[in-house]
């Protein structure tokens, strides 16, 4: 049986909606508008019992960063800062957030691959706010949104995929030229314009104005597939030809990130990247690996203080080492070497 979670690490769905006769944003700047879509949706959600809601202007931007290192909000509800709210289910594997590039942009993320799953999951959410609101919607182009290449379902499946083996082997480039044969992306761990850290990318429609929901998610899966055996083929070929070298790296990640005394955040991506390909590889066991990749996030510059609740006067590098280091002895052994 496959293992695609050695793969994939998450799937995400994401749905943009817009209030029908209510401008797109940017121009929306009318606050009598503004106050309908945000006291609108709170209610909404409130009244779904499982949300709780977050207005950004009331939050510190340290706060608003860790949410987006986590992959909550985006770079683009930050920007709208003083007028968005996020509202997150207690799991955080649904959000929506109001008043983003469109009114309404709703998620749903799981562990590993799961696409079909999470859009069953959002499904429910979808069809309620269809129900309470007039969507903008027309017969022939679909769901309008504000940038064109989300119009038709106006939605984003995504997958992210952890590929040492064909980061190691320079096939990246070849990668994300095919993925634009397929319609789509090919991008790093935080998104559009964002490198891949920790051996980390994300997978992603873009455009596919004609295709169905279904269609687009079997086209991100199939996408996937591709990867996932090439992926694998990969790291058992480069394991049998490099051994000494990539357990020598491995082990000399695994050293570094128990014992350092400062840490910045791009080499702990990295550290945490061959520590988990250790795993995959049977050199090191990760007890949980769900919780283990929630440390690339959890010890992310504005998570740190939001976590620790450090000033900018303390050094957050020390701080970043010794809190990965106490969580990665708890969850990572030696394992037998192959």
């Amino acid at each position: 049986m496959k293992n695609f979670d050695s793969v994939a690490i998450s799937s995400r769905i994401r749905l943009a909606r817009n209030i029908a006769d209510v401008e797109f944003m940017p121009k929306l700047i009318d606050t009598n508008k503004i106050y309908y879509i945000t006291s609108s949706m709170r209610a909404l959600l409130t009244a779904s019992g499982d949300f709780t809601t977050l207005e950004l202007a009331s939050m510190p931007l340290s706060r608003c960063t860790a949410l987006l290192e986590r992959h909550v909000i985006s770079k683009e509800l930050i920007e709208n800062k003083d007028i968005a709210l996020v509202s997150t289910n207690e799991d955080e594997s649904i959000n929506v957030m109001i008043l983003e590039e469109d009114h309404l942009r709703l998620q749903s993320v799981l562990p590993g691959f799961n696409l079909f799953n999470a859009y069953k999951k959002l499904l429910p959410l979808d069809e309620k706010i269809s129900s309470s609101f007039q969507i903008a919607f027309d017969e022939e182009f679909g769901y309008l949104t504000s940038s064109p290449s989300n119009l038709g379902t106006g939605m984003r499946a995504s997958i992210m995929v952890f590929i040492p083996a064909l980061e190691i082997s320079g096939r990246i480039d070849d990668i994300i030229s095919q993925a634009r044969k397929f319609g789509l992306t090919f991008r790093g761990v935080y998104g559009e314009g964002s490198e891949g850290m920790g051996f980390l990318y994300q997978i992603s429609n873009q455009g596919l104005l004609w295709l169905t929901e279904e269609e687009i998610i079997d086209r991100v899966n199939d996408f996937f597939y591709n990867i996932y055996e090439e992926e694998i083929s990969l790291r058992n070929s480069l394991f049998e030809q490099n051994h000494d070298k990539i357990c020598d790296q491995i082990l000399r990640a695994y050293g570094t990130i128990l014992n350092a005394y400062m840490l910045e955040e791009k080499e702990m991506f990295s550290l945490l990247g061959w520590i988990r390909f250790g795993h995959e590889l049977g050199i090191l066991k990760i007890s949980d690996t769900e919780m283990f990749m929630k440390l690339y996030y959890h010890a992310g510059s504005a998570s740190m203080k939001e976590i620790r609740g450090f000033s900018q006067n303390e050094k957050e590098n020390h701080i970043r080492a010794e809190y990965i280091s106490k969580r990665v002895k708890n969850l990572v052994k030696k394992g037998g070497d192959r």
